[in-house]
């Protein structure tokens, strides 16, 4: 599948939903109390991301939109931190309600070497005030006609009630515009009047009655929501056996799903959701989007956590000839939700950095030997720039998008990025390494990023040279080599 999805940075997109935050404690447990027979988790790291709508809406800021977002929350701390997180994505928040006596939703999930140990949850489900409602629907009106796509991601948590649903519809009928729902519950029929529901496999079943067993009970089950709700399509996923989309007067539309390693499916709906109605506002048909929204699935799944999916992980999954060492490269915006996921897998991080100009046996050892030191290994390498100011003119010899290419092809090798020399610091803050390697040319304190990484909890580890190898030599010899 040949898809340009470079239209989605064009798409303004409004988001009606339950906020939430998510909280991750990070740990390792070796011990059962002897207060009770339960694990002692001794925690090493703690996580705040946006759940629920605020997923769908770090997912749409991750693939370029411009998101506004319409919800309720309540006078607290966690409200507050909310909407932090959403000014630091550059999200317009003043469709976001702060409700008297509603408590700010927030769901803590404890995981001790890789694996769920408990969640707790904080919640108000009672449903808003009519004030709460009026305030939502006048926001809506306001940004309706700049907006290309309503998405609206119900939780149960007392925002997305009939009411308001109802005045949804009519504004976004009105000025016809297309409203896809990530729905909840067992009555359907609320989300008369939309364009779209996605559903997964479970809850067509409880909202249509009926136990999906096989093809023809998901097709008796999608009509009897399609003549519920009053809808032209809906959007059935079906985890590992991937989603099935249905007309009105049309056959259904399967899309298969490319088997992935699973560690965590929550927030996966966010994701359909998010990247469906970023294609259908960006121009494509209902049936290129769901295939572009089970792939952002399939790539997500293979995550730990409430994540986000980029445009380069998508594009990289949809291209029919894909360059199986693309994927090694990341940008900035993407290294910090790398690290905490390599993190929350329990990877240990190393980094090592340089210019990396004419590779030579050397910088093979130095990755190779890196490597034993960790899990994953990072290597950083100087924009053209910055080896021009480290080496002097001539310099790279190799340019930077050829130097991805070639460390990319190295097995030792899991992760490339290109960054300037007054960077370093900001890497290093953004991967949090385990390890920082560098030469054994240089001596500890020598190594530039040495306090950054030690104030992280990291150290440094100085990697012998086998051979007195280096590029400037190599160039040397060559400039100078007598071909007579």
């Amino acid at each position: 599948m040949d898809i340009d999805i470079s239209k989605f940075v064009q798409c303004k997109v409004l988001v009606v939903g339950d906020l939430m935050v998510d909280e991750y404690l990070w740990g390792e447990t070796d011990r059962i109390s002897p207060e009770a027979p339960v694990q002692v988790v001794s925690v090493k790291n703690e996580d705040y991301t946006l759940g629920g709508a605020g997923n769908v809406v770090n997912n749409l800021v991750s693939l370029g939109a411009t998101v506004s977002v319409a919800g309720a929350i309540g006078a607290d701390r966690h409200g507050k931190r909310l909407q932090e997180m959403f000014n630091e994505l550059g999200v317009d928040t003043e469709g976001i309600v702060q409700e008297p006596g509603r408590s700010t939703t927030r769901k803590k999930r404890i995981i001790a070497a890789n694996q769920h140990v408990l969640r707790l949850d904080w919640e108000t489900t009672s449903e808003i005030s009519d004030q709460t409602l009026e305030k939502i629907i006048q926001f809506v009106g306001e940004k309706i006609s700049e907006t290309k796509v309503v998405l609206i991601s119900d939780y149960g948590k007392g925002l997305i009630t009939r009411p308001l649903l109802s005045k949804l519809a009519a504004v976004t009928q009105k000025h016809k515009k297309i409203t896809i729902a990530d729905p909840k519950g067992l009555d359907f029929s609320k989300y008369s009047g939309l364009s779209l529901l996605t559903p997964n496999r479970k809850e067509a079943a409880l909202a249509a009655g009926i136990e999906i067993v096989d093809e023809s009970t998901l097709s008796l089950a999608a009509a009897r929501i399609l003549d519920a709700a009053k809808l032209e399509k809906v959007l059935i996923t079906c985890g590992k056996n991937g989603m099935v989309l249905f007309s009105r007067g049309k056959k259904p539309y399967i899309i298969k799903t490319k088997i992935r390693q699973v560690y965590d499916v929550s927030g996966a709906g966010d994701t359909v959701v998010a990247v469906l109605g970023l294609a259908v506002a960006s121009g494509f048909s209902f049936e290129e989007g769901a295939v572009l929204a089970n792939t952002a699935a399939g790539i997500v799944v293979g995550k730990v956590g409430t994540a986000t999916v980029s445009k380069k992980e998508i594009t990289d999954a949809i291209k029919p000839h894909p360059d199986k060492f693309s994927s090694k490269q990341k940008t900035f915006p993407e290294l910090l939700p790398l690290s905490r996921e390599l993190k929350r897998k329990g990877k240990k991080i190393v980094l090592t950095n340089g210019c990396f100009d004419l590779l030579h046996a050397g910088h093979i050892n130095l990755f190779a030997e890196s490597k034993k030191n960790g899990d994953v290994l990072v290597v950083a390498i100087d924009d053209d720039d910055s080896v021009r100011a480290i080496k002097g003119m001539g310099r790279p010899v190799i340019k930077a998008k050829d130097r991805v290419r070639i460390l990319s092809a190295l097995d030792s090798i899991d992760y490339v990025v290109v960054f300037s020399s007054e960077e370093l610091k900001k890497l290093i803050e953004f991967i949090r390494p385990d390890i920082l390697t560098k030469g054994g040319n240089y001596t500890a304190e020598e190594v530039a990023g040495r306090k950054t990484v030690e104030q992280f909890g990291g150290r440094v580890v100085l990697i012998p040279a086998v051979e007195n190898i280096s590029s400037t030599g190599i160039i040397h010899n060559i400039k100078n080599f007598d071909l007579g």
